[in-house]
């Protein structure tokens, strides 16, 4: 891949943009400001994945809501009937379903990102674009899923009759860190999955994994207390560097209250999908010259 630079030259009395493209070496700078400049094309692959991502099925945009409903039936038996894990005061089906919400949109972005390049490989070999625009585009589509879902969410609060708390405005917050961290983790794929396509078949793997580790079917304090009887260390601080263990509680907690806003979680999610972030970029930056031969 390469730099760019741009430069100016007067002809006619008109100025004319010339694109200079030039070999990257090392460990190059992350040029964001070619992301602004191309903001137009990150709208458009957006709508592209949204407007695709349903067509030529029978239920649609229904598919968003049955989901996660199929999700929380699932975890509800294994966790409920069979686990008798208990989610204090909250009813377990909306309890649950308030965890799926951001685990979902975390896991569809992480999965999109994850891929991103491979399904893009024409555009990238075709034409000169900053490649960060194709994970970072592909991560938004998700927020049409989750809004859908959020509408169900709202009606099972009204059914169980569960007034919004005054933390709502978090809700942006938990979101936007969990879309960090899906980012973060997805560069770092994305550019190994044109090396090594064992990437692709990793993931669903790893994704399904990662939601039973983190706190969707039950609370964290729970898990930390059964935990902490085999292990001699904190076991609280290792469990936090999972940055959706922070970001599912927090969001539980921001829509359906709890006893205290879970700061420690909130901080450590966001500097941990802070670090991926920024480490991803690079990585990204570093690998993108080797795109067009890889893929």
């Amino acid at each position: 891949m390469s730099d760019t630079s741009l430069a100016t030259k007067s002809k006619s009395n008109q100025e004319v943009e010339t694109l200079i493209l030039k070999p990257s070496k090392g460990w190059v700078a992350l040029n964001l400001k070619d992301l602004w400049r191309f903001r137009e094309l990150a709208y458009f692959l957006t709508w592209r994945d949204i407007k695709v991502r349903y067509k030529q099925t029978i239920l649609g945009a229904a598919w968003a809501v049955l989901q996660p409903l199929m999700q929380m039936i699932v975890l509800n038996f294994l966790f409920g009937r069979l686990g008798n894990i208990s989610t204090g005061d909250i009813p377990r089906p909306l309890f649950t379903f308030a965890g799926l919400l951001p685990w979902n949109l975390f896991s569809k972005a992480l999965s999109d990102a994850s891929r991103s390049l491979v399904s893009n490989r024409n555009m990238i070999t075709k034409v000169y674009f900053p490649r960060l625009l194709v994970p970072f585009s592909s991560i938004l589509s998700g927020v049409v899923d989750f809004m859908i879902a959020f509408v169900i969410l709202l009606g099972m609060m009204a059914y169980y009759k569960y007034p919004l708390t005054s933390a709502i405005w978090a809700l942006p917050v938990f979101l936007f860190i969990s879309l960090i961290a899906a980012l973060g983790i997805g560069l770092w794929l994305s550019a190994w999955n044109l090396h090594y396509r064992d990437v692709g078949y990793i993931l669903p793997f790893m994704t399904q994994m990662w939601l039973f580790l983190s706190p969707v079917p039950y609370p964290l304090s729970e898990a930390v207390d059964k935990l902490q009887g085999m292990f001699p260390f904190q076991i609280e601080k290792l469990y936090l560097l999972n940055p959706m263990a922070g970001v599912v509680e927090g969001f539980r907690w921001a829509l359906l209250g709890g006893e205290s806003a879970p700061v420690e979680g909130l901080v450590f999610a966001m500097v941990v999908s802070i670090v991926l972030l920024v480490s991803g970029m690079f990585y990204f930056r570093r690998m993108e010259r080797t795109f067009a031969d890889m893929v």
